[in-house]
């Protein structure tokens, strides 16, 4: 496999900006992403969906608009008839059952933390990001400043999956956005 260059790398650095005081907003771009999108045919969704919880560690897959951190790998559903497998390979499928696509190069993953993260996203997103309407475990795929992203409310914060295309110029948005609030990148 060819080794993945990050989209972003000698784009930023390390540090604080922004207001004073202690970071309102952390962003951080998460390195080594691994990345598969797996895709059931409708009559196959409950198998393909069992295989795909069982190479995340997982003992079911995740609903709709959910996902979830297995002892492998973590599954987002981002799509009613598909899967995101994240940190592990996807299983092996047959044609006649789904469809598995590398991601890992297509993206980039950036982390959205702190006390203002949902404040500094909600300028873009229209959704929204507040912890009774997107609490933790929750997918939703949306426009930022229309680059269509997929968001995940991780234990760690927002973590969006950017195209690759598209990653510089959005996370120079989201600096731009979270110095307000005082800001750090990790």
């Amino acid at each position: 496999m060819a080794e993945r260059t990050s989209a972003l790398a000698g784009h930023y650095a390390v540090g604080g900006f922004g207001q004073p005081g202690e970071p309102g907003v952390i962003l951080r771009e998460v390195p080594g992403l691994v990345l598969h999108q797996i895709s059931a045919w409708p009559e196959t969704l409950s198998r393909v969906g069992a295989e795909a919880a069982v190479a995340a560690g997982l003992a079911v897959a995740p609903g709709p608009g959910t996902a979830s951190v297995g002892a492998d790998g973590i599954l987002l559903r981002v799509e009613p008839l598909k899967w995101w497998i994240h940190g592990v390979e996807a299983p092996e499928l047959s044609a006649d059952t789904g469809t598995t696509l590398d991601l890992s190069h297509a993206r980039a993953h950036v982390r959205v933390s702190g006390p203002q993260a949902a404040i500094c996203l909600n300028r873009h997103l229209p959704m929204d990001l507040r912890d009774d309407f997107f609490p933790v475990g929750t997918v939703a795929s949306s426009a930022l400043h229309h680059v269509g992203i997929t968001l995940w409310r991780s234990n760690d914060g927002f973590d969006l999956f950017l195209p690759r295309g598209f990653a510089l110029s959005t996370w120079e948005i989201l600096i731009e956005t979270a110095a307000q609030f005082g800001a750090e990148v990790k």
